[in-house]
């Protein structure tokens, strides 16, 4: 191997916060000083490089004087140290409420894995590829998002298997029940494409074509131009978080590990959002 200078364009803030979370977790551990190959600063910036440019971990090891073996176990550690931050969805949709937003918006993305060979039953009764979207054509874990009306996203889920819609994720999930709270409770509908029709009352979804092929009412047209101007910044949301850290792009990890990595990587993008006002 040849060895070269690179860099990664993380701000320091951001190591010395995650070498913070990983030294708390070090002394639950009762892990002894100096037993360690890397300090949790630099295993701090171990894990943000996989996040930001992921890295292969063979290299990313050799380039840190670790393992192979050594580095899986940092980086896991750091993704759920990351992780354990995050706030749950009712948590997520007070604080939006108590920083005045008007709304949410509730979207679903399939995010890209390996081909797997777990199966499950269709709807028709036949054995399926249980990672497998036919919408997509593609294997994947479909991850529930809550975006803030300009696309920062305030709450993802867990990994559910990436034949299952977008709506059966959601309610299995208990995600339809939470939003519908907030929009009783705390006056925060949120908006969401058709894909979620009769999700709940709180959950404003588009006015579907008529089936017999007439033209919408003027009102109903009228209503979901005015959703879909609303709509279109908040999906912005998972953007923001792929385009940032490419590791989310493709992973060679567990599917159902996909929850916790971008669960990771949403905290990472807040901490960012609002220490770091400047790198938005």
């Amino acid at each position: 191997m040849i060895a070269y200078r690179a860099m990664v364009d993380v701000p320091r803030e951001l190591v010395r916060y995650l070498g913070r979370l990983l030294a708390a977790e070090r002394r639950a551990r009762g892990t002894r000083s100096g037993t360690r190959a890397l300090t949790c600063f630099y295993q701090a910036l171990l894990v943000l490089v996989w996040f930001r440019k992921g890295e292969d971990m063979t290299l990313l090891a050799a380039g840190f004087g670790i393992s192979r073996a050594t580095a899986y176990r940092y980086r896991d550690e750091g993704i759920a140290a990351l992780a354990a931050q995050a706030n749950d969805l009712h948590t997520a949709l007070r604080r939006a409420a108590d920083d005045g937003w008007s709304h949410v918006i509730l979207d679903g993305k399939l995010f890209d894995c390996d081909r797997l060979a777990e199966t499950a039953l269709s709807v028709k009764g036949e054995v399926i590829d249980a990672w497998f979207s036919g919408k997509h054509r593609d294997f994947g874990a479909n991850v529930q998002a809550v975006m803030r009306p300009d696309g920062l996203p305030i709450w993802t889920s867990a990994a559910m298997p990436g034949h299952l819609h977008d709506t059966s994720c959601a309610r299995e999930l208990g995600i339809t029940a939470a939003l519908n709270w907030a929009a009783a409770d705390l006056h925060l509908p949120t908006l969401a494409d058709s894909g979620y029709e009769s999700a709940g009352h709180g959950i404003k979804t588009p006015v579907k074509q008529p089936t017999d092929g007439r033209r919408l009412a003027p009102d109903n047209r009228a209503y979901n131009r005015l959703l879909r101007g609303l709509r279109w910044q908040g999906e912005r949301g998972f953007a923001i978080l792929i385009g940032r850290w490419k590791t989310l792009r493709h992973t060679t990890a567990s599917p159902r590990r996909i929850g916790d990595i971008i669960a990771a990587a949403l905290h990472l993008t807040h901490f960012e959002y609002k220490y770091l006002p400047q790198s938005r």
